[in-house]
């Protein structure tokens, strides 16, 4: 069972409806010549400061609607940020950026493959690799980054490297046959191929010579003991949904969509005795990077930025029912513009659902033969979105424990190349996927963005980690005139959480160390709980790596958010994005390396936490021909916001359905296996 969002305006925060991106447009267009030679980058809401937000929650002040625009005119190679406003029906400002590069489209996705399979020179290099129906071939423009374009193409250029595949069918795994060694640089603006390289080629005909990887339910014989699955709600959902406001077991959040990020989340807070106690404000993965450790010269520039250089919410998939949420569905349809400033719909872009995960707690009391147990239900809002080869899914989870958790799943393709009988393949550099196909090892790095408000906007951050004690005599003391020995630590298993002050930036940036049990508290200044203990909330890492990039690399000077797993800054309103806000082609240092170095005070401030997640990726032969979902997560868990455990009250499962007349019911099927299944009781 769905549900379709409305396409209403509730709240200052809420994405532009198709009709005010419309709007947008045509109040441009009325006071400025917009020719064909231009793109339309994006049309997004320009969303307003907090402090503007804040008064609006408090004391209903109407905030100016206004949507931002981003346009490249691909004649004269510059660009152009606008901002209209849709209340009054005027520019309100237009200012030049030349000197900049925004994120690269879809459409040019699409031009830039056509521009490349109708290349001569190109066409010549792929024929030598057995190609002979170019229309089969496949091209995905990746980023080109900064340092590791070839000296003679002029790097100010609108560029993208393009990368090949041939299939040998429509419908068949484009990428198991890498045209691996054929590069082509492409200009954007005027669609054009500047720069061939053929490296050579490893297999001499990658049509007869490599297998096919088929992964289509058409194409694969599939096993057939599979029995059904159903999740039945047949009182409907637990959630309340008006607007873009949920509410769900005392959680209230607003769903909200951008074209760079796709899913952001505001207004995050828990009903806590009738009051809704803030948490986090405003939340979202803002960006990506994803580097390559081969040193092969056909793999060792890859270094994709996939949320600011691709814009992740563009790439979006339709959720489809019964597939990618199981249960009563809630979808959000993504409203965006395309390149020629036109309404586009991806349908059923953001799912919300609810799933069950297992025991939530549980106490058995074994004098009395008592057992309490409750089991554990979550919220997911989630969106997927499709970055070429590469599959990720974000999920935000709730939990009745009062818990969030930030998840990416990543499936997909591998992004492979060729190796030939002179090559190492036990170098640790790449592992064999297929016969003479590879996968380069490579890392993941995804930063969220968390501006933090626990209990309020007055916050302090702490380090906590285990600290041992030396065992032995630590100190002397005075007991009735003579000295005494006072061994705090006799057994030498003593240790205790150690609480340091981050006052800094720079005393903020910090890499996680599991060993120490290293997590991060966030506490409100003056607000305490019955106990008088400072309410807060701890970001607790899970899954994470260091990055294996040099200091002095391009990688790192481009993305360098992630030589640190945590980050922390004042809110700013202009501090959105860790990689800066044009980090295509950029040579790096924006973002937060550079906003840090001022070492402004957390004391008290207006906290955001930036959180670098990092996945280690060495290739398998099981990650191919798709890669099994790999989930990478941290958690956010209340400390002194509750007075008790906030689940305390979530009733067990014969509470809230008759679970003998649903046994009954089971075992009266005749294609029910007796004793295959059980209920909670």
């Amino acid at each position: 069972m769905t549900a379709e969002a409305t396409t209403t305006v509730d709240h200052p925060y809420d994405p532009l409806t198709a009709e005010e991106i419309h709007q947008a447009r045509e109040i441009l267009e009325a006071e400025q010549t917009i020719d064909e030679g231009y793109r339309y980058i994006k049309i997004v809401l320009e969303e307003p400061p907090k402090r503007e937000i804040k008064d609006f929650e408090k004391n209903d002040t109407q905030i100016e609607r206004k949507a931002f625009v981003i346009l490249r005119d691909s004649n004269e190679k510059t660009n152009y940020e606008a901002v209209v406003s849709l209340d009054t029906e005027e520019l309100t400002s237009i200012e030049e950026r030349p000197d900049v590069q925004p994120s690269i489209t879809l459409a040019e996705f699409d031009e830039c493959e056509q521009t490349v399979k109708n290349n001569e020179e190109w066409r010549e290099a792929a024929s030598k690799r057995g190609v002979e129906n170019f229309d089969l071939a496949i091209v995905d423009p990746w980023s080109v980054g900064h340092h590791l374009v070839p000296e003679n193409v002029d790097r100010n250029r609108r560029l993208a490297h393009a990368m090949s595949w041939i299939r040998t069918s429509e419908t068949d795994n484009g990428y198991a046959r890498p045209l691996d060694g054929l590069h082509a640089w492409v200009d954007l603006d005027e669609m054009a191929v500047v720069k061939v390289l053929d490296r050579g080629t490893k297999v001499d005909d990658v049509v007869s010579d490599l297998e096919d990887a088929p992964y289509r339910e058409e194409d694969r014989d599939l096993r057939d003991d599979l029995r059904p699955y159903n999740v039945d709600q047949p009182e409907g959902p637990s959630w309340e949904i008006d607007g873009r406001k949920i509410e769900w077991q005392n959680w209230h959040l607003r769903v909200g969509w951008t074209k760079r990020e796709g899913l952001v989340l505001y207004n995050i807070g828990y009903e806590d005795d009738g009051e809704v106690r803030p948490i986090i404000h405003r939340a979202s993965a803002a960006e990506m990077n994803v580097p390559y450790g081969d040193p092969d010269p056909n793999h060792n520039w890859k270094n994709a930025g996939d949320i600011g250089e691709y814009n992740i919410g563009r790439l979006a998939n339709s959720l489809t029912e019964g597939c990618d949420c199981l249960g009563h569905m809630y979808y959000f349809d993504a409203v965006m513009n395309d390149v020629d400033g036109e309404v586009n719909v991806v349908p059923n872009a953001i799912c919300v659902h609810e799933e069950d995960y297992g025991t939530l707690w549980k106490h058995t009391n074994w004098r009395t033969e008592n057992s309490e147990v409750r089991r554990n239900r979550r919220l997911v809002v989630s969106f997927v979105a499709t970055v070429g080869n590469y599959d990720y899914e974000f999920n935000w989870y709730f939990y009745q424990d009062g818990s969030i958790e930030p998840q990416v799943r990543l499936t997909g393709i591998n992004s492979n190349g060729l190796v030939d009988s002179d090559e190492d393949p036990t170098s640790g550099y790449y592992e064999m996927l297929a016969p003479n196909v590879k996968g380069m090892v490579h890392q993941h790095f995804f930063n969220f963005r968390i501006d933090m408000e626990v209990g309020g906007e007055k916050n302090r951050l702490y380090r906590r980690q285990n600290q041992p004690v030396p065992k032995g005599p630590n100190k002397q003391i005075q007991w009735d005139g003579e000295e005494a020995v006072d061994d705090i630590n006799p057994t030498g298993a003593a240790f205790y959480a150690d609480k340091t002050p981050l006052e800094t930036e720079k005393e903020a940036r910090e890499l996680i160390n599991s060993l120490k049990g290293r997590y991060w508290q966030v506490e409100h200044v003056e607000n305490t709980n019955r106990l008088d203990q400072p309410v807060g909330y701890k970001l607790v890492p899970g899954e994470n790596v260091e990055a294996a990039a040099q200091q002095q690399s391009s990688v790192m000077e481009r993305a360098g958010y992630i030589a640190y797993h945590l980050w922390a800054t004042p809110h700013r309103d202009d501090e959105r994005f860790p990689a800066g806000e044009y980090p295509n082609q950029n040579p790096g240092g924006d973002g937060l390396p550079k906003w840090t170095q001022q070492d402004r005070s957390l004391d008290g401030e207006d906290i955001v936490l930036w959180y670098t997640l990092g996945v280690n990726h060495v290739d398998r032969p099981e990650d191919w021909p798709v890669l099994p979902v790999h989930p990478a997560s941290f958690k956010l868990e209340p400390v002194n916001f509750f007075s008790e455990n906030p689940a305390i009250d979530v009733p067990p499962e014969h509470a809230i359905k008759d679970i003998h007349a649903r046994r009954e019911q089971k075992y009266d099927d005749p294609d029910t296996v007796a004793g295959s299944e059980s209920d909670d009781d």
